[in-house]
């Protein structure tokens, strides 16, 4: 593919930011009466308005065309169909077939795979079912804890989608979530713990993952040393790699497969996904499935305007790579989705966050943003002050449900109210003139509203989406996580990298294993760079190991 800024689609694109660059939002809705209906769209039972956005009806016309260059549907319909579109793995990436409900086969290496998925499910529910009617009974007594060890993708999404769909969750059992090898993290769970209650999964694709193996580590014996029985009642290990998850001590039966097909960002629909399961029941994971598998349909059929995550896509591109932006704010008003802008910095900064495309050519252009955010009102009396007046361009995506699982008196329509009016203060703002007639109603006097103005002036037209979720449900989370996902791979498509490698942290890890007997030494070293090298003295110096 030629240089995607050499492309005359592109200069067309560059041509048309300059003529409106300086477009103020504000001109666009006097202009016309109809916006939001000609920017907005429904697809899997979410809502998308994208009418707050510095773009014309020609801004999405030269992105077709852009797009249409580029052929990406002949790209979509490669994932689809099990191409090996991970090239610098040389594999497929086929999160999608864990959540196929068309009956259709998709083969891998010439073998259907569809049998293999519907086997684990079937195999999820078995376990599913016997911990929630209280069949699974180590030691005479029923299951009351779990705790997923896991780290990044095996951690984060189930983390997230457990978090998200608490209204759905056993209240007979409680998740614990350990990813961090801070020795805290597991010491403090496990302190809640008793033995003979308790299921520890352990999630790790490779079944290498330092973190994981060695909080793995930990609890198993924490388990042994507080008597907690056969380790087959309480351990189970989901994983691609079914020889090491063997020498640890897991039986057959207990060892659920993930495929190398399903990148760890991209896995909880897999048996990553078995805390969610056991946390909201079989049903409600298969209703997560489904409403991904809505948005997945969507996706591959619908045209590039009437397509949400092709529209997502096509305004990220523009504001990183027009605008200039870095950083993108993730803003959901619903607490049950506190963890979404941090499983979406990994979706995100892990898929699009490359400096070469898929030939290995150095990138000319930028690529994915930083992402943001914190749930509710609490980011507006935090970081929206940035938002507002401060001097980047950040886009922001406001995520709200219609109705709340928890309808406390005027809670929901306060909270609904306030992301509405974030977006349409960021639309807005507010001018000179109206702050300075605003400033004399408040019983200034001229020369001291002259001089507060410049200081209480918003320039608005800063760009968000809204997305409305009617409930959040099992299916509705689905769809917005599905929505994210392909939002992410139109982007990679755009800049021509690889959204489902991430080279970099293989790199941290050979550095840390490298490093590791260094510091259990009790010698200083001279091996490494002077910043790295007196960091290591500097903790022999001060860490108590010597009296171990």
């Amino acid at each position: 593919m030629s240089e995607l800024t050499t492309l005359p689609q592109w200069q067309a694109l560059t041509k048309h930011h300059q003529e409106i660059a300086n477009l103020h939002m504000r001109n666009l809705f006097h202009a016309d009466n109809n916006r939001f209906n000609d920017f907005s769209l429904k697809a899997a039972g979410l809502l998308l308005d994208y009418s707050k956005n510095r773009i014309t009806k020609e801004t999405l016309r030269l992105f077709n065309n852009l797009l249409e260059t580029l052929d990406i549907t002949k790209q979509i319909n490669a994932m689809f169909n099990g191409e090996n579109i991970n090239t610098s793995e040389n594999r497929p990436a086929l999160h999608i077939a864990l959540r196929n409900f068309t009956h259709q086969s998709i083969i891998v290496n010439q073998q259907d795979i569809m049998p293999h998925i519907k086997a684990n499910l079937s195999n999820m529910q078995k376990l599913t079912d016997r911990i929630h009617n209280n069949t699974w009974l180590p030691n005479n007594r029923a299951i009351t804890d779990i705790v997923n060890i896991g780290v990044g993708g095996s951690d984060l999404g189930p983390a997230m989608a457990t978090e998200a769909l608490t209204p759905y969750k056993n209240p007979q059992l409680k998740l614990h979530f350990v990813s961090n090898i801070d020795s805290a993290h597991i010491t403090q769970t496990l302190n809640k713990l008793n033995p003979n209650t308790t299921l520890f999964i352990i999630s790790s694709k490779s079944f290498t993952t330092q973190e994981t193996l060695i909080n793995a580590t930990t609890a198993k014996t924490w388990f042994i040393q507080q008597g907690g029985g056969k380790l087959d009642k309480h351990f189970i290990a989901v994983t691609g790699n079914l020889t090491k998850a063997k020498q640890f001590g897991f039986v057959s039966d207990n060892i659920f497969p993930i495929w190398d097909w399903v990148g760890g960002r991209y896995s909880l629909w897999s048996a990553i996904g078995l805390p969610i399961a056991l946390a909201i029941g079989m049903d409600n994971f298969l209703d997560l499935l489904k409403g991904a598998h809505a948005m997945d349909q969507h996706f591959r059929t619908a045209p590039f305007l009437q397509n949400m995550p092709i529209l997502l896509a096509i305004l990220s591109t523009w504001y990183i790579n027009f605008f200039g932006t870095r950083v993108q704010a993730i803003l959901p008003y619903e607490q049950h989705l506190a963890l979404l802008p941090t499983y979406l910095q990994q979706a995100e900064m892990e898929s699009t966050g490359k400096h070469v495309r898929h030939n290995g050519a150095p990138l000319s252009y930028n690529t994915g943003p930083v992402i943001f955010g914190v749930a509710g009102t609490n980011g507006q009396h935090a970081f929206y002050q940035l938002l507002h007046q401060g001097t980047q361009l950040i886009p922001s995506d406001f995520i709200i449900t219609a109705n709340s699982h928890h309808p406390i008196r005027d809670h929901h329509p306060i909270l609904f109210a306030n992301a509405l009016s974030q977006s349409k203060a960021l639309l807005e703002g507010k001018n000179a003139e109206e702050t300075f007639q605003e400033l004399l109603n408040s019983g200034h006097d001229e020369i001291t509203a002259k001089k507060l103005l410049p200081h209480k002036v918003l320039l608005g037209n800063q760009p968000s989406n809204t997305i409305v979720l009617p409930k959040l449900t099992p299916h509705s989370l689905g769809a917005l996580i599905a929505l994210y996902e392909h939002k992410i791979f139109v982007e990679s498509i755009i800049w021509d990298i690889n959204a489902f490698d991430q080279w970099s942290v293989e790199l941290g890890k050979q550095l840390a294993n490298h490093m590791l007997p260094h510091l259990k030494s009790q010698q200083n070293t001279a091996l490494f760079d002077t910043s790295t090298n007196g960091l290591i003295n500097y903790y022999h110096l001060n860490n108590n190991h010597n009296s171990d």
